[in-house]
Order: C-alpha cells, then sequence, then structure tokens
C-alpha cells in the first residue's frame, strides 16, 4: 500500500505535537510536511517547519489541522486552490466561519469534528436519541472540563453535544442555545441549553450531557485521560478521506451512525 503524503498545521501545539508522534508510527502515513505561524529555527522529525503557503502543502495528499479559525481560514483557502483534503479538528469557529467551511467543501473533501474520539461521538449519537426519546418534559445541560490553556468556551466537543440535544428535538441549534458559563461550581437547568465550562490544571477533557424532569436526572458522560486518542482518530478520518468526493464529513460518517 502506498503511504499517504501527510501535512500537519499547528506542529508545536500540544496536538501538532501529539500527531507527530502518531504519525510516525503509524505506518499509512509519511509526513511531508509541518507548517506553524510564527518560525521555528529547528527540524521535526526531519523536516523544517514552514509558515502556510502553496509550497508547504505541495507534497501533501491530506492536511490535518489543529490549530485557531483564523489558521483554519487560510489553510482552506490554499489547500482549495491545490484541491488537497483537509481533516478540522480546529474549534471556536463562528457561525461565518462555519458557513465559508461549508463553501470551501464544495470544491475539496473536509472533514470536521469538534471531537475525533470515537466514545465521544458515540456520546453525541446517544445524546440524540436520549433527547429524542426524553421530549420537551425534560431540560438539558452540558458540562465540559479542559486544560487551563484551552482559550475557547464552550468546548467543540460540548457544541457538539448541544447539537445534538437540538437535533433529537428537531430544533435549530442557535435557537436553543442558552448561557455560556466558565468555571462555575453549579450552574441551571433552563428552557434552553445552558453550558458551563471549567478549565484547570493538565485535564485532558470531561464531557457530561444531563436531562431533568424535576424528578429524576439522567447523565450520559465521557473522560479521556491520553490525546493520543484524538490523533489516532485524526489520523483515521485521513484515511478515510482518501477515498471521499468533494464535501464536508464527520466522523458520524466515518462510523457509520445512522
Amino acid at each position: 500500500m502506498k503511504k499517504i503524503n501527510l501535512a500537519i498545521t499547528g506542529c508545536m501545539g500540544r496536538m501538532g505535537q501529539q500527531l507527530i508522534r502518531s504519525a510516525n508510527k503509524n505506518k499509512n502515513f509519511k509526513l511531508v510536511s509541518l507548517t506553524e505561524n510564527r518560525t521555528v529555527n529547528k527540524r521535526i522529525s526531519g523536516i523544517r517547519p514552514e509558515t502556510n503557503s502553496l509550497s508547504a502543502f505541495k507534497k501533501a495528499n491530506v492536511i490535518i489541522d489543529f490549530t485557531v479559525p483564523y489558521c483554519t481560514m487560510e489553510i482552506l483557502n490554499i489547500a482549495a486552490k491545490q484541491k488537497k483534503r483537509v481533516v478540522i479538528g480546529t474549534t471556536g469557529f463562528s457561525k461565518k466561519e462555519e458557513i465559508l467551511i461549508r463553501n470551501f467543501s464544495k470544491k475539496i473533501p473536509i472533514l470536521k469534528a469538534g471531537n475525533m474520539s470515537l466514545g465521544v461521538n458515540l456520546l453525541m449519537y446517544l445524546t440524540e436519541i436520549a433527547s429524542k426519546s426524553l421530549g420537551n418534559n425534560f431540560l438539558s445541560k452540558v458540562h465540559e472540563v479542559h486544560h487551563k490553556h484551552k482559550i475557547d468556551y464552550p468546548s467543540g466537543t460540548a457544541l457538539m453535544l448541544g447539537k445534538g440535544i437540538a437535533k433529537g428535538k428537531s430544533k435549530n441549534f442557535y435557537n436553543l442555545m442558552g448561557k455560556k458559563y466558565l468555571n462555575k461550581k453549579t450552574f441551571p437547568y433552563s428552557k434552553k441549553i445552558n453550558f458551563n465550562s471549567i478549565r484547570k490544571g493538565e485535564i485532558i477533557g470531561e464531557h457530561e450531557v444531563r436531562f431533568s424532569s424535576g424528578k429524576e436526572i439522567i447523565k450520559l458522560n465521557h473522560e479521556s485521560f491520553d490525546r493520543a486518542l484524538y490523533s489516532e482518530g485524526a489520523l483515521t478520518a485521513a484515511a478515510w478521506l482518501m477515498s471521499k468526493k468533494v464535501g464536508l464529513y464527520s466522523m458520524r460518517d466515518l462510523l457509520r451512525f445512522k
């Protein structure tokens, strides 16, 4: 089997470094390009990091991007010109940026996921089922915990779970989005979906969805212990995307959840 030429963006970040480690262990990939938004005066895995450019991605078959939204937009613009596939693990996009991603997916295959973990994507699927089954008699809220270095909140995964709740109710997520709390010990239920984000220590990721009728509470949760969970999922997504046509895909498509 011919190896897939891989480019990793944000190579000096936490996920960038983890992706490099995982890619070097994966026999299906050949790491050909690393990029960063600043000068890096050293070689990593024999590669000198570059800034995002046409030349940086020239040899790549697929790009894995875990950066920040403005950087992702820059990468997609270049990838669209070169017809490169892109796996997006970046979170924190605005509505406008989400629309731009969808527009880019009309030119190139893109797989975008707020979380690359099998377990988290199963949790989202179960959240949809629970939301649909419980109906309007139950209120819901989402709680998440991440390391102190994470800037955006709620996390991309928390928003995914919120969308799962909305989808289960056949309602527009943005119409259901409630308040966004940060570092609160407790936070209320409401007729909308409230979110609470905790930022502390070096926690990889914890997510919980709660449904309450006032008489009982149902909890669905997931904990991550190793960042390799996400990098290995991203590599699986990259390999899967190689056979796909132009379009916007998710881990749900890869996992074949209905």
